[in-house]
């Protein structure tokens, strides 16, 4: 695991990187390190994985849903901009299927209104925005590595930050209240109370092996991911995503936008998927235990929590309050190129085992089935 977080430090021009049991953990991780708890206000994407939102709610802190801008599907800097108030403490920028969030935008929000900026590279490892590795730019940074992830080791998580502060927190709380320390135990100077969220090194072992593949995977995907957009980019009334750095994304998926949710929906169906708003919990319409506030103690900490109630801060989520995110994921599909997760829509397409010549046998099903509802 030490080997491990010193391979991830130095790729992604980081201090520091804490090696820990999955993605959701990091995340908790990360805004604990950042001090978020009652009374904060943390914005995250609409469109993201729950662990993105539901981090925010075990900390006691409220969720604030901001809308993904209709080209990148990440977070929307303006809406973001606008659902500041005196109690934000935090923004999750999250590079949602690969593809960086506009982090100059983000990251100059952050700063003029004193900010952390937290970037979800959850789905993105090894990608790059302007040059610069994805997790370099926020203040403080996590990745996961479970199966639907750019390398894997069946699970696991990182957290990344060049900020010491940070970085002690997070290693205390990740290793029941140790300060930094791999090789021995300390006693007589912990910060704090902390639990167990360690990665295990057979889970270090493997991601050590994977990490020596990122180029090849890298090539790989971007490869078969041109290779299909080439084939069907003459297809009238479809769209693509806009790639803030179009050679920074990792390609592991091809999101498609079609003229309305009914083509959308027949199309997906066909394929054997769905389209994005229907497409599991990455869509905040379909986190139910969030729109019902429901948590596992019945005082329903932090909807409940008086440090929103008693100043007018009353948390209330529901369906369709996000009409932008709603009108743009009712008409988008997802093509897998290296990611097959029927969780983002993603049930048809290539994986990354597939060659050239699967990838053209897919794009011509996918032509032909596209021009019967076009």
């Amino acid at each position: 695991v030490q080997q491990l977080e010193s391979s991830v430090a130095e790729y992604c021009h980081a201090a520091y990187a804490i090696g820990c049991a999955s993605g959701s953990d990091a995340l908790l991780l990360a805004l604990m390190a950042a001090e978020v708890g009652p009374g904060d206000e943390v914005i995250v994407p609409s469109y993201t994985f729950f662990a993105t939102a539901s981090a925010v709610a075990r900390l006691g802190a409220k969720i604030v849903f901001a809308d993904i801008d209709p080209q990148t599907f990440n977070l929307d800097p303006a809406d973001v901009e606008a659902k500041i108030t005196p109690r934000t403490k935090a923004i999750i920028a999250v590079h949602m299927m690969g593809n960086p969030a506009r982090l100059d935008e983000l990251r100059s929000i952050a700063d003029n209104h004193g900010l952390i900026l937290v970037e979800d590279c959850a789905q993105a490892f090894g990608a790059s925005y302007k040059g610069q590795p994805i997790g370099s730019i926020g203040d403080i940074a996590i990745f996961s590595f479970n199966v639907y992830k750019t390398i894997t080791a069946g699970d696991g998580g990182m957290v990344i930050t060049s900020n010491e502060n940070y970085y002690k927190r997070s290693f205390a709380f990740h290793d029941q209240g140790h300060s930094p320390n791999r090789t021995g135990v300390e006693v007589g100077n912990r910060p704090f109370i902390g639990l167990s969220f360690r990665m295990t090194e057979l889970q270090g072992a493997a991601l050590l092996g994977q990490i020596k593949k990122l180029p090849h995977i890298l090539n790989h995907l971007r490869d078969n991911k041109t290779r299909f957009k080439n084939m069907i980019a003459d297809l009238q009334d479809i769209e693509f995503r806009v790639l803030p750095d179009p050679d920074g994304e990792i390609c592991t998926i091809l999101t498609i936008l079609l003229p309305t949710p009914d083509v959308a929906k027949r199309v997906a169906e066909e394929l054997g998927g769905k389209p994005l708003s229907a497409a599991g919990w990455h869509v905040y319409n379909n986190m139910e235990n969030i729109l019902e506030q429901s948590t596992i103690t019945p005082e329903k900490c932090p909807f409940t929590c008086p440090y929103y109630t008693e100043k007018g801060g009353h948390m209330e989520y529901r369906k369709g309050m996000l009409p932008q995110t709603d009108s743009l994921l009712n008409r988008t599909i997802n093509i897998s190129i290296g990611v097959a997760d029927p969780g983002i829509g993603a049930s048809f397409g290539v994986t990354m085992n597939d060659e050239l010549d699967v990838v053209e046998q897919r794009a011509e099903e996918f032509l032909r089935i596209a021009k019967k509802h076009l």
